[in-house]
């Protein structure tokens, strides 16, 4: 019954994050929700409580996640170096993925104000995304390729750099230059990290 009821619930969030990123956050009505889940309104207010119930637990959903799918590209990695590219090429996964994902997490953005929850959600998936940076620098140092006096300073940057390079990105609405944002980002993180190559 426990397994029915989380599946039912990912099939309610997957169907949020499809209606918020057709329709925007601010459009979309629990019937929305409802209707791109293929199930009644009461069945979505049976197990979220209300939209903004909804959307906080898809934010933390999605943001878990990114930061999972992240944190597994580098796994199987040897090399810090590797390590950072692997992860890049996770972060910069697709014009389609990135288009979606940040369209949909800028929506989130904007209700930080109105919603603390969103807040502290937002704040986990940076800690977990600067420990990644954290964890790459670190070996990078002891393996001498990186010169970083500031770890956790660097860390900051690199997600700095990925989310405003994509950012950037998709707000010039042209997919055909998210490779060269990706080799932009990519430089830019090479030279916060004195990488030796």
């Amino acid at each position: 019954m426990a397994k029915k009821a989380e599946q039912r619930r990912k099939q309610i969030l997957k169907a949020a994050f499809q209606a918020a990123s057709e329709k925007g956050y601010e459009s979309v009505t629990l019937q929305d929700i409802a209707d791109y889940a293929d199930v009644s309104k009461g069945v979505t207010n049976y197990y979220f409580k209300n939209k903004g119930d909804v959307f906080a637990n898809l934010f933390e959903w999605l943001t878990t996640r990114i930061y999972e799918k992240e944190a597994a590209s580098i796994e199987e990695k040897g090399s810090a170096a590797e390590k950072l590219e692997a992860y890049l090429n996770q972060v910069f996964i697709s014009p389609a993925e990135n288009k979606t994902f940040y369209r949909v997490y800028l929506d989130f953005l904007s209700q930080i104000k109105n919603e603390d929850r969103y807040r502290e959600i937002n704040q986990i998936f940076y800690e977990n995304c600067w420990s990644i940076g954290e964890n790459i620098i670190t070996q990078g140092i002891e393996e001498d390729v990186f010169q970083v006096e500031n770890i956790k300073q660097a860390a900051k940057s690199i997600r700095a750099m990925i989310d405003g390079s994509l950012i950037q990105w998709l707000m010039r609405d042209d997919d055909a230059l998210h490779d060269y944002y990706h080799k932009m980002c990519q430089e830019s993180i090479h030279h916060i990290l004195n990488f030796k190559k």
